[in-house]
């Protein structure tokens, strides 16, 4: 009888660890942005992973306007870790590759390094997804977790600047008292080409 007792003991111990496993595949991911202050810090600690854009499902967002994604993402992420003034700044000019509008950066359940960036500025619907390629079986539902924080997330103003290697031109981009705007400027004096 103890034999029994200890089996029947045994395999309510093993299916609450199953299900335990089992509900947190389900489990939302914790998505933390980089801050602009912690670049440094986010590059060194992932200086040796290999990134992958594979395993980011296309979903809804990748047929959002990018000039929509972005005032959502400042909703309900702030500032973006890096825009094209940082580049600039650090680099000391603007090679046409790295022309990105915005770059927000993040750190998923504390050790997942992630990347968003957009590349076609506020011309093209979606943006670019970078993971950890180790990590390629869990970016279906980073996405999936991203995607509703920013879908389900209204618009917050923002303003950026953009440069479009193929048109050679410079862009304001903005969204202020509820209108979307991409404006054609001459390069930001500030900026320092």
């Amino acid at each position: 009888m103890k034999k029994i007792v200890q089996r029947i003991f045994f395999f309510f111990v093993l299916m609450l660890i199953l299900s335990s496993a089992a509900y947190a595949q389900f489990e939302e991911p914790e998505i933390v942005k980089v801050t602009k202050e912690n670049r440094a810090t986010f590059q060194e600690r992932f200086s040796e992973i290999k990134w992958t854009g594979q395993g980011f499902n296309f979903n809804e967002l990748d047929r959002m306007p990018s000039i929509e994604i972005r005032a959502n993402l400042q909703n309900v992420f702030g500032n973006p870790t890096q825009k094209v003034g940082d580049i600039i700044e650090k680099d000391g000019k603007l090679r046409p590759g790295k022309a990105v509008q915005f770059e927000y950066w993040f750190i998923i359940d504390g050790e997942i390094p992630m990347m968003i960036l957009d590349l076609d500025g506020p011309f093209e619907d979606g943006l670019v997804y970078v993971g950890a390629s180790r990590y390629i079986d869990m970016m279906p539902q980073v996405k999936r977790t991203l995607t509703k924080l920013v879908t389900e997330a209204d618009p917050s103003e923002f303003e950026d600047y953009f440069f479009s290697p193929e048109r050679e031109q410079w862009y304001k981009v903005s969204y202020k008292a509820g209108q979307y705007k991409k404006v054609e400027i001459k390069e930001p004096p500030h900026f320092n080409l």
